[in-house]
């Protein structure tokens, strides 16, 4: 167990896995926790009120009393009324990436930030001083970056910062760091992982053979079916994709097994499903992912519904973790009617990899409309209309809907100036020459 020294909830020993050996023996480790997370919540203006108007729980029977924890609870409460701590303790604070128009504040102390390494450093393929680790992810407002950095750091790694969606970073930037330093390890959404091969092969460059030290890719951000995650994994020569699933939120909440299985991190949070239709809650089944951190002082959350469609399983893995298995669907679950059919993101991503390697079938999109299915996807000339035949073939077994399939030439979705610009931020200028454009002037260009 790891032992931290200070700070209200943060004086306890904190789980590792193989400090239990039964369910049972989680359980109790999960119900010694929720007394003082309860104390703790009471601090934070939003909680407070709400034990005010409800009562206070106090001992972990209340627990199963709480009422849900949202999203826009959270974006009521903006920016500190979940704060527990006073703000000279903070260590960090971050924000949702607001897709919604209103972002929600997440803050977390020194103490929650060794919690937050921990899981993230959780990977069966370790991180060590002998990696080179590109964080490929944003350093905003969000935790990604900072996440991948801080687990880094804590096992020793030199941590490349990447960043992401970064105007200084180009995707061919990072291709020459990675193939010039010999990064052994990355952090991006799977779509980055894709579009750094692709940026590769533009350099000149094999992302199969010319990455030798590369021997791990973790991904997240994005749920990912099995074709996706072995064609990835193809592109790049058979390294591990290694999947992460969490939230700015609440940190790392599951992470990859040596057997290719997300497991929740059931020692550090309770973890619930919720379905929307009946309003109940269970370990197990189908519904929204409910999460309540067992170690966090900044920002207790009761119940946090992520509001994401997963599927929990309390079985039995190989690898002998014994904490739950979640399968995560995201909030691309949904699905959009064409005539009578529901078409899924799951079940065209499922087909578009399952097209043979060969055709290079990286990049596309699709367009549910009232009567048919467009789909639109990249490939080389010589194999273009074979792939678009096979797809074709595939949604007629799978789906049995109205389609066009329309195969582009390579460039068309993912135009080849983004895999090749060097272009770079320049700094403020103030003095230009009598044939130079001065309409940037003190901007960054």
């Amino acid at each position: 167990m790891t032992v931290i020294p200070k700070g209200d909830i943060a004086v306890r020993n904190r789980p590792e896995i193989g400090d239990w050996t039964t369910p049972d023996e989680l359980a109790q480790l999960q119900r010694a926790q929720l007394p003082r997370i309860f104390e703790q919540a009471a601090r934070s203006p939003f909680y407070a009120a709400r034990f005010e108007r409800d009562g206070t729980p106090r001992v972990a029977e209340d627990f199963a009393g709480l009422p849900l924890t949202s999203k826009q609870d959270l974006r009521n409460a903006y920016p500190f009324g979940m704060l527990a701590v006073p703000r000279a303790e903070l260590a960090t604070y971050h924000e949702s990436s607001g897709t919604s128009g209103e972002p929600t504040a997440s803050y977390y102390t020194d103490d929650d930030w060794a919690d937050l390494a921990e899981r993230y450093a959780r990977k069966w393929v370790g991180i060590t001083p002998a990696d080179t680790f590109l964080v490929r992810t944003p350093y905003a407002l969000v935790i990604t970056g900072h996440l991948a950095q801080a687990a880094g750091r804590l096992r020793g790694a030199t941590v490349v910062p990447g960043d992401a969606r970064s105007l200084a970073l180009p995707l061919a930037r990072i291709v020459r760091l990675m193939h010039r330093l010999d990064v052994s390890l990355t952090w991006c959404n799977p779509t980055e992982a894709m579009m750094i091969a692709a940026a590769a092969r533009a350099a000149g460059l094999r992302p199969e053979r010319d990455f030798p030290a590369l021997r791990a890719m973790f991904v997240a951000a994005e749920p990912m079916t099995v074709a996706r995650k072995r064609r990835l994994s193809e592109i790049w020569g058979g390294v591990h994709i290694v999947e992460e699933y969490g939230s700015t939120e609440t940190g790392t909440v599951a992470g990859e097994c040596p057997e290719g299985r997300l497991h929740l991190w059931a020692d550090r949070a309770i973890f619930e499903v919720y379905s929307p239709e009946t309003g109940t809650l269970s370990d197990t089944g189908c519904g929204q992912l409910v999460v309540t951190p067992l170690y966090r002082a900044a920002m207790p959350l009761l119940r946090y519904n992520l509001a994401d469609d997963v599927e929990v399983h309390h079985e039995p893995c190989a690898c002998g973790w014994r904490l739950p298995t979640v399968r995560v669907f995201g909030r691309t679950a949904f699905g959009y009617p064409v005539g009578a059919v529901t078409v899924r993101q799951n079940d065209l991503e499922e087909m578009i990899f399952q097209l043979p390697l060969a055709y290079e079938v990286g990049f596309w999109r699709a367009r549910a409309e009232t009567d048919v299915l467009r789909v639109e996807f990249e490939a080389p000339d010589d194999v273009r209309d074979r792939a678009a035949v096979e797809l074709a073939a595939a949604i007629d077994r799978t789906l049995d809907v109205r389609h066009a399939i329309t195969a582009l030439p390579v460039g068309s979705l993912v135009p080849v100036e983004a895999l090749t610009a060097h272009r770079d931020i320049l700094k403020a200028r103030y003095l230009f020459g009598p044939d130079e454009s001065w309409d940037k002037a003190l901007m960054y260009q």
